[in-house]
């Protein structure tokens, strides 16, 4: 049976403790089931899957209008989040947690909840959304190493895009573009 856990340091996010059934073919694993978690209203319209080389890091990216659901099907990851909602009793919380390679988890990202991953490994990780991409509307970012956030990835020289390369420090993003 599949185990779920609310983080006892971030306010909203959820942890599936996932359980597989294996034998002589081979294994079977629920991933993901929407009663699961607190907001069953939300609806999955789209499905991404992002593939990584060792030492990538992604993020910290945030939202206003979508929740994440994150599943690493090869490799392992660390992924990183921090709690960006003023409002949250957790404001400026952060975590880390491994998933992948043995750790079968699956990871619920609320609004508001800055969140990111860096590989450990070659990996691929699967995340289902609520909305559609709209990089325009709803993809945010603050930097992955802000001193004043100081989330502990375990590493010190990643592998950036140039967007995340340029993510804004927190101090630096007016108060308005923050999830309430």
């Amino acid at each position: 049976m599949t185990v779920i856990e609310e983080s006892t340091l971030i306010s909203g996010v959820y942890v599936a403790r996932l359980r597989g059934f294996a034998d002589e073919r081979g294994r079977f694993m629920e991933t993901f089931r929407t009663e699961w978690f607190p907001q069953r209203s939300w609806e999955i319209i789209q499905t991404n899957r992002s593939d990584s080389q060792t030492g990538v890091l992604r993020g910290l990216h945030y939202h206003h209008h979508q929740v994440d659901y994150w599943y690493v099907s090869r490799g392992r990851v660390r992924a990183g989040m921090v709690d960006l909602r003023p409002s949250s009793p957790t404001y400026l919380a952060t975590q880390t947690i491994e998933m992948g390679d043995g750790l079968d988890l699956g990871l619920f990202l609320p609004i508001g909840v800055a969140h990111g991953f860096v590989a450990l490994t070659d990996a691929t990780l699967t995340y289902l959304v609520d909305n559609y991409y709209n990089g325009g509307r709803d993809e945010n970012g603050v930097a992955w190493n802000d001193p004043d956030i100081n989330l502990d990835w375990g590493i010190t020289d990643p592998i950036l895009s140039p967007r995340d390369a340029a993510n804004s420090l927190l101090r630096d993003i007016p108060v308005e573009n923050l999830p309430q």
